[in-house]
């Protein structure tokens, strides 16, 4: 059998909140090998953050904080005009609380991977990059920084010396330079599962994908995001993980 692909699937979950239900982590955590749980500033609540542990634990899943802009109306999707010393204080805090229910569930913390606007602000903005991947490697420098593939995040993370992995998306699109197609832009979002499959495939076994500019880009795909929020996002994450397999491509989370 050829393994010469590797390949992890990570999915945001844990983002219920008191009352409210959102996502389908249940059925999503046997698909996939990396969850990045909200941490309570842009989703999640302390009961939340403790279940997912517990069932992603259940799952053997690789578990990972999912810290955020402080915005629970905006789902941390609305930038903010923050300074990098606070972008440091607000991860810090988030990896903090995850990492006490991880340690109360008898897990361990396997990566970080900022959320929304403070993911992509951090993708191209060198300073906030910088100190987003400081407070990760004060806190847990043993652990993965996840990053939009060569951004300025992963960058930054891999001079200071963590472990990154270069993320991909498979139900976005791409910019020529490399970023993903703001979610306010007209097809910033693949509707068409199998074309997003498809877009997977090339991207994990030929390092490329199509810009919307209509031009190849080469890119690093070492962990794959899926939305598990989605009206279909169970069956997207199967048949995903199915046609990964099919393609001799074995998934599996970043090794430590």
């Amino acid at each position: 059998m050829d393994n010469r692909y590797t390949v992890d699937l990570n999915c945001d979950l844990g983002e219920s909140f008191g009352t409210y239900r959102l996502g389908h982590d249940e059925a999503i955590l046997p698909l996939v090998t990396s969850a990045n749980i909200a941490c309570g500033f842009h989703a999640g609540d302390p009961s939340v953050m403790r279940k997912t542990v517990r069932q992603a634990l259940q799952h053997q899943v690789a578990l990972g904080a999912h810290p955020g802009f402080q915005d629970l109306v905006g789902f941390g999707r609305r930038d903010m005009a923050i300074s990098p010393e606070e972008a440091f204080d607000l991860v810090v805090y988030q990896i903090g609380a995850l990492s006490g229910f991880i340690k109360a569930e008898g897990g361990v913390l396997h990566h970080v991977k900022p959320h929304g606007a403070l993911y992509n602000m951090a993708a191209v903005q060198p300073a906030l990059a910088e100190a987003i991947a400081e407070a990760v490697y004060k806190v847990s420098p043993e652990v993965v920084l996840y990053g939009l593939a060569g951004s300025a995040l992963v960058q930054a993370g891999e001079k200071l010396g963590l472990k990154t992995a270069h993320e991909v998306f498979a139900d976005r699109t791409y910019q020529q330079d490399g970023t993903l197609t703001p979610r306010r832009l007209p097809n910033a979002l693949i509707t068409n599962q199998e074309e997003a499959v498809q877009q997977v495939v090339r991207m994990v076994k030929e390092g490329k994908v199509l810009a919307q500019q209509g031009v190849e880009v080469p890119i690093k795909a070492d962990t794959v995001c899926l939305h598990g929020d989605g009206a279909h996002a169970v069956a997207f994450a199967r048949l995903i993980r199915e046609t990964l397999t099919q393609e001799k491509v074995t998934l599996q989370a970043p090794v430590l």
